[in-house]
């Protein structure tokens, strides 16, 4: 498998945009207006592991090769059989994919591509990846208020939105959550439209589209072309209406150019060159005959022989071959190189190892509008969490009117209260783990919009923190805990059910940041989340024998040091028994018709689960939990550096090899 088969795997760095050249001057200067993109002899490895996890061996394949081109403004498409080749090609060509498996030029109006590229040019993945539960508004809001310089007035702003709903004839619906996949994908145009880049790149634009709706978006892209801007885009099979519109056409298979040209001329060229083909097939249907099955003039009778599959596979590349060197010895390849060459000059120009995520947008400006964002995306759940929230109420109640009944016992009064305690702790704990999810499940939007110059990571994490993950563990954490302790009569002074409500919120955010730190990062996993399951089931376990025989045996009292759910219940402890005497209405021999001894003291209890009875016994446990919640914080903001932690893994694995 691939290590770099996502659509996002370059290495980048962070810079604010008052210290970044290129976005300033040489960025913007290069992408200034029109902007004509050429690429010279650029070749692609990619490096694929195979085998065992432990014994895993490594070698490099090589998906593109020698391919030139220029693409000028106008609709360029890349199109070719479902080999990745056409896509790959386009991410290529975008900055989308890891510079390190990149040999050859790619300049823009004849100098080397700027760092920040991804940031000063638009792109279109595949997969949607805009937000279907505010509006289209929204979403296009979104993306002018972190794209747009911000010497553009709102109400600028405003008219520019306006005009692109209305180009794209989605203004009928502007104020519509997009939930259909032509909405959805329309509306993902739209929000690269808004930055007004003069490059756009688009991965399949009109896949999961009806006709009048492709036809439509086609136009509109035309349309913009026409107005001096440069739209590349891959095309899996576009109908003989829609491939008249096209300017350029660049026809890739198995890595190399079969044709790169005038779309006009695509289909005289190969008949030129003796290849026959129907008129009322879709151009993509009669390209495929020529790569796949091969020209008419040298049709190959089926083999019984070999395995059907080998034999296909053989033919295909024997055909792409061929193809391609028909394209080098002939004439649109002749003009292409001059032009190239021309382009090209006499300069050195050198790959960067490294691109650039450079912002327009100050710091504050990024976090004000993804918390707003945010906001408006829980928004869309209100059901859902009004829901949540009436079960949570019910749960509460019923767990507070048990415990109230069970508390009149008295000779269970303090094991009765503390596994309240620890119900509480082990209810915090296990709920947490969902919040693992928060990062997991906006990956693709997260890298799409960090890579395309959005906001920074900083204010990206810190948003969806404040956002997201706070409002949701602290209305579970106000809901459950007063009415639950309130019923079972566990809060009796004011400033024990604020220790109580601190206590609580410290556990279930250390808890949370537990199951952040493991599944940012990686795409959604099982796997993870049984293993943060097994962890707090198997530190619960521990703490429950703490309880039960008042402490652990020498040779495990290191598990405390890393376990969440002790320190959070050890303060409930504190603050629940400290200076409680209870039995105060019994006589010794009422008492003495319970079977076992009755604890009539909160600091003896205290003492036999050997807790400190000072203030720096309760606080200390505040203090492991703020510790631990800080560094699996950091932790989590590290792996969001997804490109980063990319660059260091290769280091390490080159570092491995030598020790082989």
């Amino acid at each position: 498998m691939s290590s770099n088969d996502g659509p996002i795997g370059n290495p980048m760095t962070e810079r604010n945009p008052s210290d970044h050249p290129g976005m300033s001057a040489s960025g913007q200067k290069t992408l200034a207006e029109e902007a004509v993109l050429s690429f010279h002899n650029i070749s692609y490895r990619e490096t694929v592991q195979s085998g065992f996890p432990l014994c895993k061996m490594t070698h490099e394949i090589e998906r593109l090769s020698n391919i030139s081109g220029i693409m000028k403004p106008g609709l360029n498409a890349i199109m070719g059989p479902q080999d990745r080749s056409r896509s790959l090609l386009l991410d290529v060509l975008a900055a989308r994919r890891d510079p390190r498996g990149l040999s050859g030029e790619i300049l823009i109006n004849g100098k080397p591509r700027p760092a920040n590229f991804t940031c000063t040019s638009g792109y279109v993945p595949q997969n949607d990846v805009v937000m279907d539960t505010v509006t289209v508004r929204d979403n296009l809001e979104f993306s002018a208020a972190l794209r747009l310089s911000m010497t553009t007035t709102r109400d600028e702003k405003r008219r520019h939105i306006n005009e692109v709903l209305k180009l794209l004839k989605i203004d009928k619906v502007a104020d519509r959550k997009p939930r259909s996949k032509e909405l959805r994908k329309i509306t993902g145009i739209a929000v690269e439209l808004v930055a007004d880049h003069p490059i756009l790149f688009l991965d399949e634009p009109i896949t999961g589209l009806g006709w009048r709706t492709a036809t439509d978006v086609i136009s509109v892209l035309r349309r913009m072309s026409k107005k001096g801007r440069t739209i590349i885009f891959s095309i899996r099979q576009p109908v003989n209406s829609i491939f008249r519109l096209f300017d350029s056409l660049t026809l890739v298979a198995s890595g190399k150019v079969m044709f790169h040209g005038p779309a006009k001329s695509a289909l005289e060229y190969f008949e030129s060159a003796g290849y026959i083909y129907d008129l009322h097939k879709d151009p993509l249907d009669v390209f495929l005959d020529f790569i796949i099955r091969g020209a008419i003039n040298n049709t190959k009778e089926d083999s019984h022989e070999a395995d059907e599959h080998e034999e296909f596979l053989e033919t295909e590349h024997q055909v792409t071959e061929k193809l391609a060197r028909m394209y080098i010895q002939s004439s649109f390849f002749s003009e292409t190189s001059m032009e190239l060459d021309r382009v090209l000059g006499e300069q050195q120009v050198e790959m960067s190892s490294a691109l650039e995520v450079s912002c327009v947008t100050p710091f504050c400006h990024q976090l004000v509008w993804i918390i707003r964002h945010s906001f408006k995306n829980a928004k869309g759940f209100l059901r859902v969490t009004m829901t949540k929230a009436l079960i949570t109420d019910f749960l509460a109640a019923a767990v507070g009117i048990i415990f109230w009944i069970i508390i009149k016992n008295d000779c269970i009064e303090i094991e009765t209260r503390a596994g309240l305690l620890y119900l509480l702790t082990g209810f915090q704990c296990i709920t947490s783990i969902s919040a693992g999810r928060l990062f997991v499940t906006d990956r693709d939007r997260f890298l799409h919009e960090h890579t395309s110059g959005y906001y920074r990571v900083l204010p990206y994490f810190l948003g969806k923190l404040l956002a997201e993950l706070g409002p949701r563990r602290l209305l579970r954490t106000v809901l459950i805990t007063p009415i639950t302790f309130g019923i079972a009569g566990l809060i009796s002074s004011v400033k024990g059910f604020f220790a109580i409500m601190l206590t609580v919120m410290l556990l279930t955010y250390s808890a949370s940041s537990l199951s952040l730190s493991v599944h940012t990062g990686e795409k959604a996993s099982p796997v993870r989340t049984r293993l943060v399951t097994i962890y707090f089931v198997f530190m619960m376990f521990f703490s429950g024998l703490s309880l039960c025989f008042g402490s652990l045996l020498p040779a495990l009292l290191w598990i405390q040091y890393f376990n969440i759910p002790h320190y959070g219940f050890q303060a409930l402890l504190h603050n629940e028994f400290l200076g409680q005497t209870f039995c105060l209405e019994h006589n010794g021999e009422e008492l003495s018709r319970c079977q076992d001894q009755v604890i009539c003291s909160g600091e003896e209890f205290l003492t036999m689960q050997g807790i400190e009875l000072s203030s720096w016994g309760f606080w200390k446990n505040h203090v492991a939990l703020a510790s631990i919640m800080s560094i699996l914080f950091t932790c989590t903001y590290v792996r969001l550096h997804h490109k980063k932690l990319e660059v260091l893994r290769s280091w390490v694995r080159k570092f491995l090899q030598f020790f082989k």
